[in-house]
Formats: structure tokens, sequence, C-alpha cells
């Protein structure tokens, strides 16, 4: 535990000064989970590595997820500070060896570090405020992190396609300033953390579950390379997915029964006794993949159907983070005023599942007006949503247990992310391919002359690079884009459901009293006593 009945309680002006560095933190995982993919073009080019560009995201995602729920509990036992900062010196050594990279293997494995860091500090930067800011008090302070998230969708593919669009700054390759521009926002990171964040902690008798900790990783590690590599690539019915998928589905199997043996297990499961923790790592699950849903879908629509740069694309996603920012900082301001929590998740989700919904109606010549109301649904959706469940999480978890049920909330979001973008991504690809066929089998027919010199080999290129369309006749460009348009059809029709099962969830949370200062005086309180007891 990292808090004591001693430790006095931070003015508003201490917790902003703590909020600055656990949100440079928090911003530099962020924006590392879409920064790389605006230069990954320019990566490709450099190392000739084209084969293994997807390992470049995958690794990355791959630590940075199954690593997520053991931060949570090794700062339970031995401090939040000390284990933050090393998941903030780990992000910066994997930064500064990403940009020095010579070659793909050296930046696969260095994302791979990079993501180990990015775990602990998304999963800490929620366990810290809620160490230090009461429940009934902690939805002012929201919406700073509603204002990191927006602005990590918007600014990771700006800053990408403009570091990837310069050859060289400064005498150094342009792309290697997505992962250089880490390390002065990082040590600033460690300098505010190191300066403010004493947060007094409770000795315990401890021991860590280092079979519970590996059975965990594999399990993530495998799962995610069937659902998030092998099957996008090789297909869902490929030997190595699902080899890959049953391992780890009996891994999961053998961590879930160990956990139920072990001391001091990595995932307690008697949490998932508490009726709001369930909920709302289903939740967490259900808002991770709409949110990837639509931050992957909506500028590759507006890259590939629209036309837009990845820069322009980038900034065409501002409705996106106004609509997170703006419900964020609304709905903290009245949880914290009225107390009441459950109504935003409900309507959040209701939102999002209408956004996503409404999307359906884009085509090749909708307007970006039209556009930016669907955008600011989704992103409203989410920021009345994504916060206020680690609110009520957190509100009705024991002090002993506030690390591993935050983190393990995280965990749940980002598996949602991984699971929605490979699902999403699965139904684009199946669905492009079936209308492109469709619609080149008509136009051969309407007008075959247009067809000439497009094979199949010409076809099978326009799916793995886009960049091809633009070379193409225009009735062939008109029957692509069709396609594609139709295919963005079938992946909203596919989220909205998805989404709309959070909203059902949401309607079976209970709303408890948030607690105040006097309650989590007491609660520190009685936390201290059982570890001194």
């Amino acid at each position: 535990m990292n808090t004591n009945a001693s430790a006095k309680e931070h003015s508003h002006r201490e917790i902003m000064i703590i909020l600055t560095g656990l949100m440079t933190g928090m911003l530099l995982a962020a924006l590392d989970q879409t920064i790389v993919s605006t230069a990954l073009k320019s990566i490709v080019e450099d190392f000739n590595g084209l084969d293994h560009y997807t390992w470049v995201v995958t690794a990355y995602l791959l630590t940075s997820t199954a690593s997520t729920p053991l931060y949570g509990k090794i700062s339970d036992l031995y401090g939040r500070r000390i284990v933050f900062q090393f998941a903030i010196v780990t992000f910066l050594l994997g930064s500064f060896l990403a940009g020095a990279s010579q070659n793909m293997t050296q930046l696969i494995a260095t994302r791979a570090i990079q993501g180990l860091g990015a775990g602990g500090l998304m999963a800490l930067t929620f366990v810290i405020i809620g160490d230090i800011v009461p429940p009934r008090e902690r939805g002012r302070y929201q919406g700073y992190f509603g204002a990191v998230w927006g602005l990590s969708s918007v600014a990771g593919p700006l800053l990408g396609g403009f570091f990837s669009d310069h050859k060289h700054i400064l005498g150094v390759t342009g792309w290697r300033w997505i992962f250089y521009i880490n390390l002065p926002f990082g040590i600033a990171a460690l300098a505010i953390t190191s300066a403010v964040l004493h947060i007094p902690k409770i000795k315990r008798e401890h021991s860590i579950d280092y079979l519970g900790a590996l059975l965990l990783v594999s399990a993530v590690t495998t799962t995610l390379l069937s659902v998030s590599v092998y099957g996008p690539q090789n297909g869902w019915t490929d030997s190595h997915t699902i080899i890959y998928l049953v391992i780890g589905l009996l891994l999961a199997a053998i961590f879930i029964y160990w956990e139920g043996k072990a001391t001091e297990p990595i995932l307690p499961l008697h949490l998932f006794k508490n009726h709001t923790f369930s909920l709302t790592s289903i939740l967490g699950l259900i808002i991770g993949a709409g949110m990837f849903g639509a931050i992957v879908m909506l500028p590759l629509y507006m890259q590939v159907v629209k036309g837009y740069s990845a820069t322009s694309a980038g900034l065409k996603l501002i409705p996106l983070m106004l609509g997170i920012v703006s419900t964020s900082i609304v709905s903290g301001k009245l949880i914290t005023k009225h107390g009441h929590y459950k109504r935003y998740p409900i309507m959040g989700t209701a939102l999002m599942t209408v956004g996503i919904l409404a999307m359906y109606s884009l085509q090749i010549d909708t307007p970006y007006w039209k556009l930016s109301i669907f955008a600011i649904m989704v992103g409203a959706g989410l920021g009345l949503s994504m916060q206020t469940i680690v609110i009520a999480l957190q509100n009705s978890v024991e002090f002993k247990d506030m690390g591993v049920a935050t983190s393990a909330n995280t965990f749940f979001r980002s598996l949602g992310s991984v699971f929605g973008t490979a699902l999403f991504g699965a139904i684009l690809t199946n669905r492009l391919a079936h209308y492109m066929a469709g619609n080149f089998q008509a136009l051969a027919m309407t007008k075959p002359s247009a067809l000439a010199g497009v094979d199949a080999a010409k076809i099978k290129e326009i799916q793995s690079n886009t960049g091809v369309i633009k070379t193409l006749p225009t009735d062939v460009q008109n029957a692509v884009l069709d396609a594609f348009v139709h295919s963005f059809h079938i992946v909203f029709l596919t989220a909205a459901p998805v989404v709309a099962v959070g909203f059902i969830v949401a309607l079976f949370l209970r709303e408890t009293p948030l607690r105040t200062n006097a309650d989590y005086a007491a609660a520190r309180n009685e936390s201290a006593g059982e570890a001194l007891g």
C-alpha cells in the first residue's frame, strides 16, 4: 500500500503539480500508440523491412498490455513513486534505443522495451490519483486525463506525419524524432514526480507471485499474437493462429487456477466478486474496442476515401478530441458537485452507439461537417464513460487493492483495444476483397476497357498499399473507393452493437455514495491498521 493514516490531505495546487508529472508520463504512452503509424512508411523504406512492419506496432502493444496488471500489484507492495519512475526510465531507454535503431530487428526489440515502460505509465497514473484524491473530488480532475487522450489521438498522427515528411531535422533522420521527442518530456515527468510525488508507504509483509506473473504474461502474449498478428496476416483458420490462440486460452485457464491458490496473487480473483469491479472491467473492454475502432477507422476513411494527407487527417480529428475533452470536464465537475456517476457511462455508451451507427451513412462525397458531428458524438461518449468508470471502480474497492484493481481496469481496456482493432481490421479486409471483386465484375460487364492492366496482382496490391489507388483510371478508382465505403459500413455496423452491449452493462452499475475526504481518511486509517497489525 502506498499511503497511510498520517498522510496529509493534498491541496488543489499540490494535486495540480503532481497531475502535471502524471499527465506528461501518460501523454508519452498514449502518444506512442498513434504517432508511429503515420511514420511507418518512412521507417520501412529506410530499413527495407516491409515484411516485419506490423511488429513495430505489435511489440509495443504486447508488452504494454501484458505488463499493466503487474505494475498495479508491484506498486501496492513497493510503493507508487519508485515503480512509476521505473516505468518512466524504462520508457525513455526504449525511446532512445528505438531512435538509434539501425535495422528492423533492433527497432522491434526497442519498441518492446518502450511498451514495458508504457504499461506502467498508463496504469499507475490512475492508481496514484486514486491515492491522493477522494472519489467525490476526483471528478473535477478527470477532464485533464480526457484531454490527454484527446490530444494524443490528434497529435499522434500530426507529429508522425510532420517528422516523417522531413528527410532530416537538425541533422537527424526525420522519423527518428518520433522517439527522440519523448526524451525531454520524460525527463520533465521524472523531475516533477521526484520533487512532488511523496506518498508515504505502508510496510507490508509481501511476496511476488512469480509463477502467476509468468503465466499471465505468457497467456496475454500468445493470445494477442494470435488475434493481432497471425490472424490478420495469415487468416483465422491458419495453423499458427489456431495454435497460439489455443495455447493462450490454456495458459489463461492455468493462470486462473493458480491465482485461486496463490498467497499473494498478481490478480486477486476475489475482486471479481465485487459487482462494480466486474462490470467496470467489462465496460473497459468494450470502451477500449470502441475507442480504437473509431480512432483507427476514421483516419483511414479520411485518408483513403476522402484523399486527405496523414497530417490533414490528424487535424480533422480535432472534433473527436473536443468531444472527449468537453464531456470529461463537464461530467467531472457534475460528479464532484452532485456525487452521482452512474448516469454518465449510460449516456456515454448510448451516445457512442448512436455516433458509430450514424457513420454507416458515410459516402465518398460526405461533407466534412457531417463527419465532424459523428466524431463529436463518439468523442463525447468516450469522455462521459472512460474516466467515470475508474471513479466508480476506485470508490468500490478497499484501499489495499487500489493499485491492482485500477491497473486491472486499464489492462481490460488495453485488451479491448487490441481485440477491437484486430476484429474491425479483419472485417474491413474481408469485406474489401468481397466488394472489390463484385465491383470489378460489374465494371467488366459495363465498361471492360476500364480494367485494362488491372489484374489480380494489382488488386492485391491495392489492398496492401492504398497509395496505388491514385494511379488507377477514374472508373477503377471509383469502384475501389465504393468498395472501401461499403466495407467501412460493415465495420461500423459491427462496432455499434458491441458498444451497445456496454450501454446494457452500464445500466446494471450500482451507484454507491462517493467517499469524501473524511471517508477517505477513515479508509486510510483502516488500511494502515491492517498493515501494521
